[in-house]
């Protein structure tokens, strides 16, 4: 057939290309031309050094291109091509598309390529030129016939994006831009994903159809205009396969379906015949998530760049959905409203409903494995927040460890994460915890050796106790280091969530417990003390910190102290009985609450517990009097005893502690620049950094 190996360091001087970019028109139907260029097998780009070292050798390629292209229409030719082939395709069994899947995959790579360029270095305007231009000849038929036109709204948009002569110039070449090639472009794309099945010698062609609606909607990274006001957008949100899109991405998410090893995968050098042959072969032996484990064990950045070497096709599709929700919400967005009402596969569909069914078990089993990375998270938290079926299903899950303690570990290294995941994993939490099955179920969950919790060795504890402790690691963390009253308000909020319904705390959880309210209060004695302090005599105010920064940390130090007692409070008015451990920390840790007794903010709440502490050291103090000194066991055989004669009713009433999330106003200002740069760090399209403009200017690819 005529195969052609091409290599990196062979494209500058590839005679097809050549002539592709050059200034002879090349008819969509010539198609010796077209099977020459068509059949190679070059190696793709898996990192941003690999791009980069493509973007340089095709530089001058692509510069000629730009030079030639509206005069030739050769792009619109290959876009020709590569529609026939799609259509081809759609029609065609599995033993006669081989050869079509080979070369519509090329096709689309070099369409990706030289989108790619002109994005990065030109404007949206002159991309849509680009699909639309036809030949120099035709062009003065056309202008003989009065019929060339360039829609006005084009035309404001283009000059807008370039800001310079460049847009007038481009108008003056006369290239008709109606826009109806791009969308059907964009129709033979989506029709690629949602159509054809994946299949190991489909797999790359799947994975390059998404990298192209990505790199078509990175346009918004090098433009200042709004995306609602970009031709890409307003095409690919006309979303009349709003819905078959979104159902096809997520389940190539939920299916965690590893790359071939054949075609154009790993052995980039081969036969392109040989690998189609081995594909076919091993079809039926398709290897899935459960056979591989490749990404056991791996968290934070390892996990990200295993999950994008061994399941590009997932990284991807998760990645676009991410784009696809998160962009154009004020105006219905069609591919968010899929997402959210998306339905169990299991469950019998609704008369009438437009939203598509999806096996939840397995997105799921998907989201627990990887979700320790940026974009699990945050698809995690879409589907927790706004879908309510999904929502339901989670909290029925009998082994919810296998999605929490990675979380809880991801908040244990907090160091080692972006401020951005570690929000947003807390905030998962907090919408988990608006749940009570959920408070109560995670204290019924038992785990054992929990080896990345090192800072004591613990052997077995709750789910819940350990989300309490990782909770109370990160409110300290946060208040020494990174002192943000956003993140540990969400830290408190689910734990004052949790805390009706603490059950068979462990010993160490209930020392944390006050430790926690301790060391805080270490803390305000200090910083109360310094302001109390005359100016000229401060000798112990860090002289970098003014006198209003230190009311404000008070100020926040004392509410942070007020939930800390509210939570402790919450727990012995609704679960004494059940925590006995922590009634012998209060006991043995009474005096520090001292100071805090005639405190105005404080003095209702502790009047709480020292109701509970007097109750039970009178008993102990009764029961020493009779035995003697008491040792561990008799103290708590004494404090279950007398957990049984407890009435909570002699205790003041306080509001149950229920918090929910809301989310902000604007949340797209946070949103959008959050997706896109995981989309730049751990995607697998790679996009040049200086170019980045406008909101996203922040975004270090």
């Amino acid at each position: 057939m005529g195969i052609n190996i091409s290599r990196q360091t062979d494209l500058a001087g590839n005679v097809y290309l050549q002539k592709f970019v050059g200034r002879t028109h090349i008819h969509h139907d010539d198609l010796e031309f077209w099977r020459a260029l068509l059949n190679y097998n070059i190696s793709i780009p898996e990192t941003s050094q690999d791009q980069l070292n493509l973007d340089s050798r095709l530089e001058s390629l692509c510069q000629s291109f730009i030079s030639n292209n509206l005069k030739t229409g050769n792009f619109g030719s290959l876009i020709v091509v590569f529609l026939e082939k799609v259509a081809e395709l759609l029609s065609l069994s599995d033993q006669e598309s081989n050869l079509h899947i080979w070369q519509t995959f090329n096709a689309l790579f070099i369409i990706r390529t030289v989108i790619k360029y002109i994005i990065e270095t030109g404007s949206e305007f002159q991309l849509l030129q680009h699909f639309e231009a036809i030949p120099n000849e035709e062009l003065l038929k056309a202008e003989e016939a009065n019929l060339t036109a360039v829609t006005a709204e084009n035309v404001v948009i283009g000059t807008e994006a370039n800001g310079n002569d460049e847009a007038a110039a481009a108008i003056n070449t006369a290239v008709m831009v109606d826009g109806s090639k791009f969308e059907t472009f964009i129709d033979a794309i989506v029709n690629l994903i949602v159509v054809i099945p994946v299949k190991e010698f489909t797999y790359h062609l799947h994975l390059e159809s998404v990298n192209c609606l990505i790199t078509l909607l990175s346009v918004h990274l090098f433009t200042q205009q709004a995306a609602e006001k970009l031709i890409i957008f307003r095409t690919i949100y006309k979303c009349q396969h709003a819905n078959v899109l979104m159902s096809a991405l997520l389940h190539f998410v939920a299916r965690l379906v590893e790359v071939p090893p054949t075609m154009f995968g790993n052995s980039s050098t081969g036969s392109f015949v040989f690998g189609i042959a081995e594909s076919l072969l091993s079809i039926f032996s398709f290897r899935k998530q459960q056979d591989i484990l490749k990404i056991s064990g791996a968290t934070g950045v390892e996990l990200s760049l295993q999950f994008r070497q061994h399941f590009p096709l997932a990284n991807q599709s998760l990645l676009l959905i991410l784009i696809l929700t998160n962009h154009c919400t004020s105006k219905g967005n069609a591919y968010r409203a899929s997402l959210f009402g998306c339905a169990d596969s299991k469950e019998s569909p609704k008369e009438g409903s437009n939203t598509f069914q999806i096996d939840f078990s397995a997105v799921y089993e998907t989201l627990c494995r990887v979700v320790t990375i940026d974009q699990a998270t945050l698809l995690l938290y879409l589907l927790l927040h706004r879908n309510e079926r999904f929502y339901k299903f989670v909290m029925t899950q009998p082994d919810l460890e296998k999605l929490v303690t990675p979380i809880l570990q991801t908040l244990y290294n907090a160091p080692d994460s972006t401020s951005h995941h570690i929000y947003m994993s807390l905030i998962v939490l907090l919408i988990l915890s608006e749940d009570d099955g959920f408070n109560k179920n995670v204290h019924n969950i038992i785990l054992k050796n929990v080896t990345w919790y090192t800072e004591r060795t613990i052997s077995e504890i709750s789910l819940g106790g350990l989300l309490i402790l990782v909770v109370i690691r990160t409110i300290q963390y946060n208040m020494l280091k990174m002192r943000d009253k956003y993140l540990h308000t969400n830290c408190l909020a689910a734990l004052a969530n949790m805390s009706g319904q603490f059950r068979n705390l462990h010993p160490y959880v209930a020392q944390r417990l006050i430790s926690l309210f301790e060391t805080l209060a270490r803390k305000h004695t200090r910083l109360d003390a310094q302001l109390k302090e005359p100016v000229n005599s401060a000798v112990f105010v860090n002289v970098s910190t003014t006198p209003e920064d230190m009311m404000q940390d008070l100020t926040v130090l004392e509410e942070v102290l007020r939930m800390v007692l509210e939570i402790l409070n919450s727990c012995l008015s609704n679960q004494l009985v059940y925590c006995p451990n922590l009634v012998y920390t209060l006991l043995y840790k009474r005096s520090v609450f001292e100071g805090f007794r005639s405190h105005h903010a404080f003095q209702d709440i502790i009047q709480n517990i020292d109701m509970v502490v007097g109750f039970f050291s009178s008993r102990l103090q009764r029961v020493q009097e009779q035995r003697g000194e008491l040792g561990v066991n008799e103290v708590f055989e004494v404090i279950s005893k007398g957990a049984s004669q407890w009435s909570s009713d002699r205790l003041r009433k306080f509001a149950d502690l229920k918090f929910k999330y809301v989310e902000e106003d604007a949340p797209e200002e946070f949103f959008i620049p959050y997706v896109w740069t995981l989309v730049c760090k751990y995607g697998c399209v790679h996009f040049s950094s200086e170019s980045i403009k406008g909101v996203t200017a922040e975004i270090s690819c």
